[in-house]
């Protein structure tokens, strides 16, 4: 059976305990072995939601790019990073918080709840949070944000790909696909690389020895 596309339950709940202004919150970008990962904060406005919202991940990348659009023109929209120093000094997870928490920051004035994909709050949230295990696919605020920081994110990294070729980060948007892998062990760890990361440090390691 198809899981029932993402709604506003969360939104309404929220809004029925007293809260005002609920944000969704994702990130983009744990995963890869380069780059920034990113967050994003939405406060949908109810009346004017884009149509189709949904786990970015489910989406192409030619619907993401026209509902990132549609988001930006009718929500209210926060975008956070943590750098690549800031992931292998803090590790990722807190690095992926971190952004989370500068994306809330930026929203203005600030919600009164966010709802946070995943299973924990960061640890310098400010705000009443709640955890949404597989939120992008459950909530349309989280929708949203997940939309919002994947597009944000892989544009940087076709930026970043311009400056840095021979990886396919345009492609692969830092991730460790196989060209990526071979490109590393070819070309070498760029200062973009995450060098906490196991197939990054290891051949730093190698270099080394």
């Amino acid at each position: 059976m198809k899981p029932a596309p993402p709604d506003f339950a969360f939104e309404a709940a929220a809004h029925a305990r007293g809260a005002r202004r609920v944000a969704g919150v994702d990130e983009a970008g744990r995963g890869p072995l380069a780059g920034p990962v990113v967050a994003a904060a939405v406060v949908l406005d109810p009346e004017r939601t884009p149509q189709g919202l949904n786990d970015s991940k489910k989406l192409t990348a030619r619907r993401r790019d026209a509902l990132f659009e549609e988001i930006l023109a009718c929500a209210e929209v926060s975008v956070g990073q943590a750098s690549v120093a800031e992931i292998d000094e803090i590790n990722i997870l807190r690095a992926a918080h971190l952004a989370m928490c500068r994306a809330i920051e930026g929203l203005a004035p600030a919600p009164d709840h966010v709802l946070i994909d995943g299973n924990l709050l960061p640890r310098g949230l400010t705000v009443a949070g709640e955890a949404v295990v597989k939120g992008d696919g459950r909530s349309l605020s989280i929708a949203a944000a997940s939309i919002v920081a994947k597009v944000t994110r892989d544009r940087i990294m076709q930026d970043l790909a311009r400056a840095f070729p021979g990886y396919g980060w345009e492609r692969n948007a830092g991730y460790p696909s196989k060209a990526h892998l071979a490109a590393l062990q070819d070309l070498g760890v760029t200062p973009h690389h995450r060098r906490s990361f196991r197939p990054v440090h290891n051949i730093l390691y190698q270099e080394k020895s």
